[in-house]
């Protein structure tokens, strides 16, 4: 029986070759390969800048700091989100307040106006499993408040609202190429993207040493640069995108169709968004069950994510209130296999163990 992983991401001859070029430039950090994906990177989503970095933790942070965020400082996030968005927040010494999810597991904006008190300074909506947060609530929830934006778009590359790209709206935004993403990478990666001129220099100082030039530190800032080689492969990958995500969407509507009529809950899309699909997330009571019916049968699934962010030990200090939907969803979530790679026999094999399991 042939294993169907979770994901699956590409590797080619022409990455290679790009890889092997950028080897044989002798060039590895913040070189041409790195320049050239920023510019290509910022006009892809519709901004003025692209700061690459080592990780969307990493811009996350770099961010925060170049946004001017203190220790005092609240920041509105959501509890259903990977833990390095709130790790961030936390490294930047402000205080995360936790945001119950909707029904389409991002940032319930109603919850995140009534968190909101004097100390807020700004919003983290969550772009999760490759679809938008709402952003014209975050937007109307920011203008009305004096926040900024910061949109977390690690999982949902390429994905847009009212036709427009995410990373578009905020003050700016982060994005993540960790091999599993919409614009995957061979290792960790990621970049700060933003119209504010300043916000791009203090970044692009931050991630090498707080430097204005090769000898003198205007700043305290830390070694977060990116490397040629993961540039070289990104550039290919960045020109296949819009192809990779359709191809997504196509097998989506595959899982769309072969599930229906089980008692499961399938992913929706909210109005206004075209949905990436960075994972295929069903809901079901049955779910550990489930997951392991799959397991025996070859096909890998995962769970994103099984603690919320507000439960973690790391963040108890703060003492978070509970959030009700994201504690009830967290125990049915199961992500289903996706990627741009996977083929439509392994999607058909997949949904006909799901059918077997519910009798159907």
């Amino acid at each position: 029986m042939t294993f169907i992983p979770l994901s699956r991401p590409p590797v080619d001859d022409e990455i290679k070759r790009a890889v092997l070029d950028a080897i044989d430039s002798r060039q590895y950090v913040l070189g041409p390969q790195c320049r050239q994906l920023e510019t290509e990177l910022a006009s892809a989503t519709g901004v003025t800048h692209a700061v690459l970095t080592s990780s969307a933790t990493a811009a996350l942070w770099l961010t925060l700091r170049a946004l001017g965020v203190k220790a005092g400082d609240e920041i509105l996030v959501p509890s259903h989100t990977a833990f390095p968005t709130v790790e961030a927040i936390c490294l930047a010494e402000a205080t995360p307040v936790f945001v119950d999810t909707d029904e389409f597991y991002t940032m319930d904006l109603r919850d995140a106006e009534a968190k909101a008190t004097p100390r807020t300074v700004g919003v983290v909506p969550v772009h999760l499993y490759g679809q938008p947060a709402d952003l014209t609530a975050a937007q109307t929830l920011a203008s009305r408040l004096g926040l900024w934006i910061l949109e977390d778009c690690a999982q949902a590359q390429g994905a847009e609202w009212d036709g427009r790209r995410v990373g578009s709206f905020g003050r700016a935004a982060v994005f993540s190429f960790y091999p599993s993403k919409t614009l995957p990478a061979m290792g960790d990666g990621g970049a700060v993207l933003t119209v504010d001129d300043e916000i791009a220099t203090r970044c692009r100082r931050l991630r090498d040493h707080g430097r204005v030039d090769r000898n003198v530190h205007a700043e305290v800032g830390f070694n977060l640069r990116f490397n040629e080689l993961q540039a070289a492969a990104l550039r290919v990958l960045l020109r296949r995108l819009d192809a990779m995500n359709d191809r997504r969407r196509a097998l989506a509507l595959r899982y769309v169709r072969g599930l229906a009529g089980l008692p499961l809950v399938l992913p929706g899309v909210r109005p206004h968004a075209r949905h990436v699909y960075h994972l295929f997330v069903v809901q079901t009571p049955r779910r550990d069950e489930l997951a392991a019916f799959l397991k025996a049968r070859g096909i890998q699934t995962g769970i994103h994510y099984p603690v919320p962010t507000h439960r973690q030990a790391a963040v108890e200090r703060f003492a978070p209130p509970p959030l009700p939907r994201t504690e009830r969803l967290v125990e049915e979530i199961l992500s289903l296999p996706i990627s741009a790679d996977h083929a439509d026999g392994e999607i058909d094999r997949v949904v006909t163990a799901v059918r077997a399991f519910f009798g159907a």
